[in-house]
């Protein structure tokens, strides 16, 4: 009796889970993430594509709702963005050309009074890369950028001067791609 009570209690929970994740590109992307003492809610989440492959689902977690990249840029409040690998092409190369693109774009083509902090963020993020890889990007105020591979944490990067490109990267009006920054603000 017990046993066919916690099967039922574990079937149920898988459910619930399956039902609380926006399918993004195959991928699910969680209705909700926590940020230290936060909840985070998935404010939209799109498919970066490239050369017609689907390379990541992308989705951006914020406390509250919003539409205003600029206002997202700017805030000093917890959030983050989830990159769930598709394509088994991407590697730590292409990611740390994509991130250095992406920094450039974001900051106008001053990278430097951060690049310290990019080189870090992209030795942090070195190594094998398969589909189904899930890097998360999470600020916290008064803590940093960390970034996580899989649940595991890989490193913080400090500063909403740094927070601001990198969020940028997605949200600017020079984004790494335009139709994916709709969608993360869910205007799509």
């Amino acid at each position: 009796m017990m046993k066919k009570m916690f099967i039922v209690l574990v079937s149920l929970m898988m459910v619930s889970s399956m039902a609380i994740a926006k399918d993004v590109g195959g991928k699910n992307l969680p209705e909700t993430i926590t940020a230290g003492k936060d909840t985070l809610v998935l404010n939209g989440g799109g498919v970066r594509v490239k050369l017609m492959m689907d390379i990541y689902a992308g989705g951006l977690y914020l406390k509250a709702k919003s539409q205003d990249a600029a206002k997202i840029i700017e805030a000093d409040e917890p959030m983050a963005i989830k990159v769930h690998i598709i394509s088994g092409l991407m590697n730590d190369t292409k990611m740390a050309d994509a991130l250095k693109e992406g920094f450039e774009k974001s900051t106008k083509g001053n990278v430097a009074p951060i690049q310290s902090r990019i080189d870090k963020m992209i030795a942090v993020m070195k190594g094998e890369y398969k589909p189904d890889d899930v890097f998360d990007f999470m600020y916290i105020p008064e803590e940093g950028v960390s970034v996580y591979k899989n649940g595991r944490a890989l490193g913080t990067i400090k500063g909403i001067d740094f927070k601001k490109p990198l969020f940028g990267i997605w949200l600017c009006d020079e984004p790494a791609q335009e139709d994916l920054k709709q969608a993360m603000l869910d205007k799509k």
